[in-house]
């Protein structure tokens, strides 16, 4: 267990990470606007590039803070339910449900609103399904979740294909942006912000018996945690915290597997720390993967879900080589 002192040290040095990938998000782009008109901007001063601050890099680095702390809340929460270290928040099918709803709306021409309506929608189909399934007769297994969000995220990928297989030419472009995950298109950072401090204010209560549950759930019964009531809790948790983080801004891959795992390799597996620490740490590798994306190649803007595949693929197989046979 850490003390609270080394706890404290880690927080403190996490926000202030947060603090400058936003503070950057704000400096660089296309139109370069140096940080005391930055400051002065976000204190309501007239300067030049104002509304380029506060109209759209502004709410475009908080909604992605809050997309990338969704994302690694929810992958440390499905590592824990399936006590497995490299899960990832989409393995229960819940990207898949999301992209079958924003596509059909984009297929049917509606605006953001609908989009991120029908997109929501179809995560929350996608988890009561897989949440259905998976129950059964009663019995529920991390073996049978899995299985079972394997099933259904594989279905959700045929009728994916199959959306993008007849639609138009004018909207594919923007169906595959969503599928990549784009911050450029997100309608609204405070749905997502609310959404993240209210799943981490939910979790932070389950940190002790959480810490149980991943010695075994037969330890966690014998010192009296309510395992079912628990898992139950988790999972709706996780995948509300995913479900929000895609509807605002696609599916991002890796975040949610990378960032929890390293900071159980850096904190422990202590969920006190951990939880809070992955939601500052996902918050700002997003927001600085964003930052990249639209400053590669300006004034041309990449999906920030290429970046994060990027960073994640070489820094998941030092991982995986790393890991003990």
């Amino acid at each position: 267990m850490p003390t609270r002192r080394r706890a404290f040290l880690i927080l403190a040095s996490l926000a202030l990470l947060a603090v400058l990938s936003i503070g950057l998000a704000l400096t660089v782009g296309s139109l370069r606007i140096p940080p005391a008109d930055v400051l002065s901007a976000l204190l309501g001063r007239e300067v030049p590039g104002i509304d380029v601050v506060l109209e759209l890099r502004l709410p475009r680095a908080l909604a992605g803070f809050a997309c990338g702390g969704l994302l690694a809340l929810a992958g440390a929460l499905m590592q824990v339910l399936l006590r497995n270290p490299l899960a990832d928040p989409y393995v229960l099918g819940i990207s898949g449900g999301a992209g079958c709803g924003a596509l059909f709306a984009i297929l049917l021409g509606l605006p953001a609103l609908g989009i991120d309506g029908l997109a929501f929608a179809g995560a929350l189909g996608a988890m009561f399904l897989v949440f259905g399934l998976a129950h059964g007769d009663g019995s529920w297994t991390q073996t049978r979740l899995l299985l079972t969000g394997v099933i259904v995220a594989a279905g959700c990928g045929a009728l994916v294909a199959l959306m993008l297989a007849i639609a138009p030419e004018d909207r594919l472009r923007g169906m595959l942006y969503w599928l990549m995950g784009d911050l450029a298109q997100a309608s609204g950072w405070l749905p997502g912000l609310l959404a993240l401090v209210i799943g981490l204010a939910l979790a932070m209560p389950f940190a002790r018996e959480l810490n149980l549950l991943a010695r075994g759930m037969l330890q966690a019964q014998a010192l009296g945690v309510a395992v079912n009531r628990l898992r139950y809790a988790i999972f709706l948790l996780a995948s509300l915290a995913t479900a929000a983080s895609v509807t605002t801004a696609g599916s991002i891959g890796f975040v949610g597997l990378i960032v929890p795992h390293l900071v159980r390799l850096a904190t422990g597996n202590d969920q006190r720390l951990l939880l809070p620490a992955s939601v500052l740490a996902g918050g700002s590798l997003l927001v600085l993967a964003d930052t990249l994306a639209r400053t590669l190649i300006a004034p041309q803007q990449l999906p920030v879900g290429v970046l994060t595949a990027l960073i994640g693929v070489p820094v998941f197989l030092i991982l995986l080589s790393r890991q003990p046979k």
